[in-house]
């Protein structure tokens, strides 16, 4: 199954207007994604809304099951294709601010390994240390994007996990301990990421990565 977002009027970029049953088709060509050579779509209804802050950034989006053309172009985040037809209108997924957080700190794992990054990554994720919250997973994820930008993966990688992040962090309150350890995720992280990345990142599954997030309260 495939899925789109819209804006509450239906339409996406270059003011394209949907209806439900009916065939939006773009010209033909080379198609390259964040063009009007295709039409954008995700593979996953949690990964559509996670991914939208970096993406489209669509206020208040509307979510639908979609029907799309076989031959299609994918950077690991998101796919576009030459034809789509809205099939029904879904529910968006309801994701709190500790999913978006575990989504950011699983990405971030799947391309740094350093180890006193991964020992606060998985005492957040067992839920024995969340004093840092959302900032220090913003800070490591972030230090992961801009310390190898080299490496397309990686960068694709880290730069969702940043931007989940970033969304959470806007509801979390920071206080002077909090700081402090987003700060040194940031400093460790920036110091020691390596050429490893991006092998690493080339195996990633983002769409596992999302659904395993939704495990996290």
């Amino acid at each position: 199954m495939h899925y789109k977002l819209t804006t509450q009027e239906m339409t996406t970029a270059y003011n394209t207007q949907w209806e439900i049953g009916v065939k939006r088709t773009v010209k033909p060509g080379k198609m390259e994604l964040c063009s009007n050579t295709v039409l954008h779509y995700y593979d996953s209804p949690v990964l559509a809304v996670l991914l939208n802050p970096i993406h489209a950034g669509t206020k208040n989006p509307r979510l639908f099951e979609i029907k799309t053309s076989k031959a299609f172009v994918a950077d690991r985040l998101k796919f576009g294709c030459k034809s789509q037809t809205l099939t029904k209108e879904i529910p968006l997924p309801e994701i709190t601010t500790n999913q978006k957080i575990a989504f950011a700190i699983l990405c971030a794992l799947e391309v740094y390994q350093e180890s006193s990054f991964t020992e606060w990554a998985n005492s957040w994720l067992f839920g024995k240390n969340r004093t840092a919250d959302a900032y220090a997973a913003y800070a490591a994820a972030y230090a992961a994007y801009v310390a190898d930008d080299a490496a397309y993966a990686a960068h694709a990688a880290a730069y969702a996990a940043a931007y989940a992040a970033y969304a959470a962090a806007a509801d979390a309150d920071a206080d002077a301990d909090d700081a402090a350890a987003a700060y040194a995720a940031y400093a460790a992280a920036y110091a020691a990421a390596d050429a490893d990345a991006d092998a690493a990142a080339d195996k990633i599954d983002f769409k596992a990565i999302a659904e395993k997030a939704m495990q996290y309260v």
